[in-house]
């Protein structure tokens, strides 16, 4: 056995998939307390009855197509008509489209790869400077993670067995939160208007709401059907990916039919890989809870921290470390099994853990020295890690405040609950 665990260590060092090292461990484990192996394949196939499970690989897809299609143009031309005039107008645009963009998408490395290269140039010749304009759309490009579809908010749902619909209302005023403040920022930073600035009629803005007025209706026919009573999340997401697929195949004409093969591999591979992370996980985390590792870690946890808000303050520590090694669906398939049970004996509300958990995934993202915006945009923008660290500190200094509002102000995630859930 001991020989098998070295095997599977030497395996994860060297970079095998994440669900072979986690599906060795299962096995491994349950072996090891003569436990009939059967129980790991039960566990991954219970996974195929979680009802929610389902809007996951439809919002994947609906994210896919609209990245591919110009979404990104039409909507970036429209805010900048309808914002553009006030200070910091294309900075405060280029957060709002970002995190539209990646509330759909549910990646930030999607966001800066569509947006990056429109944004920066018009950022720059706006007037901002570059290092501001990098480390606004690095910073940026995770922070719709909170606003629904949001595709992390829907896996922790099914990890934590909580409802999908009220963590969708949990994330709208924290993640609005972040926008503010940001915005706030990008304003004080804004350049002083050049006499030559582009303004625009109100034939530009009735030409751009034309163009988009067929993706505008998005959130109202989610959020709306949602809380309007009228289907759940499964169906919600359903609707929009057909809704989706109509427009931008059908109305824009911007992705060709035969171009649709190659769109579904594409997003259903990243669903793929979700899907087996997470039967693996699953294995694992029942073991886990049978040999009560989540109690005996809370028991030594408890023998150090009486404080609730001591655990909490340690536990934003632990998880920007986690969100600056690892993508958000590992991290979230990986930690919260252990986490929510210890959070619980703390008397932390599952949902609230759940906006603190993906806020702090979201900062780990471009968190020096690893986070993983940070070496994207560095890809993306062909400059060097270490001017990326830079840009992205101020932006990083705001996102940690609104981390410790979230986490000490519960109110904040659940008002919203309580007034529509």
């Amino acid at each position: 056995m001991t020989l098998f665990k070295i095997i599977t260590l030497l395996l994860a060092i060297l970079g095998a998939p994440l669900f072979l090292v986690i599906s060795a461990l299962a096995l491994i484990s349950f072996s090891s307390v003569d436990i009939d192996l059967s129980v790991v394949v039960i566990e991954m196939s219970r996974l195929a009855d979680t009802p929610m499970l389902i809007s996951l690989p439809l919002f994947i897809f609906a994210g896919t197509l609209l990245s591919e299609s110009k979404a990104p143009e039409r909507i970036l031309m429209l805010s900048r008509i309808f914002l553009g005039w006030m200070p910091g107008g294309l900075a405060v645009v280029s957060l709002a489209v970002c995190a539209v963009f990646t509330a759909f998408t549910g990646a930030s490395g999607v966001t800066i790869f569509a947006l990056g290269g429109l944004l920066l140039p018009a950022l720059i010749k706006d007037g901002y400077n570059e290092r501001f304009s990098m480390g606004l759309i690095t910073s940026s490009g995770s922070l719709g993670l909170l606003f629904p579809p949001s595709l992390p908010l829907i896996l922790y749902g099914v990890i934590s067995e909580t409802r999908i619909d009220h963590l969708f209302l949990a994330g709208i005023l924290p993640g609005l939160l972040m926008l503010v403040l940001l915005a706030a920022y990008s304003m004080r930073q804004s350049p002083t208007a050049p006499d030559n600035k582009q303004r625009y009629s109100g034939k530009d803005a009735l030409s751009a709401l034309r163009q988009s007025a067929w993706e505008l209706p998005l959130p109202v026919i989610i959020l709306g059907g949602i809380y309007g009573g009228f289907f759940v999340a499964g169906e919600a997401a359903a609707v929009t990916c057909l809704y989706v697929l109509i427009v931008e195949v059908l109305i824009y004409r911007d992705i060709k039919i035969s171009a649709l093969p190659g769109i579904m591999s594409k997003s259903m591979m990243l669903f793929g890989g979700i899907l087996v992370i997470l039967a693996a996980s699953m294995a694992s985390t029942n073991y886990l809870v049978d040999q009560e590792v989540p109690m005996r870690l809370f028991e030594f946890i408890r023998e150090y921290i009486d404080s609730k808000y001591t655990f909490l303050l340690l536990l934003n520590i632990f998880l920007l470390i986690v969100g600056a090694m690892l993508d958000i669906f590992s991290a979230l398939v990986l930690v919260v099994p252990l986490i929510l049970p210890i959070a619980n004996g703390y008397g932390v509300d599952p949902i609230h853990l759940g906006i603190i958990f993906l806020t702090n995934l979201q900062i780990g993202y471009c968190t020096p020295p690893v986070g993983l915006n940070l070496f994207l945009a560095s890809y993306r923008f062909e400059k060097p890690i270490v001017e990326l660290y830079r840009s992205t500190l101020p932006f990083l200094a705001l996102l940690l405040i609104t981390l410790v509002v979230i986490t000490y102000f519960p109110w904040l995630s659940q008002v919203l609950i309580r007034t529509f859930g």
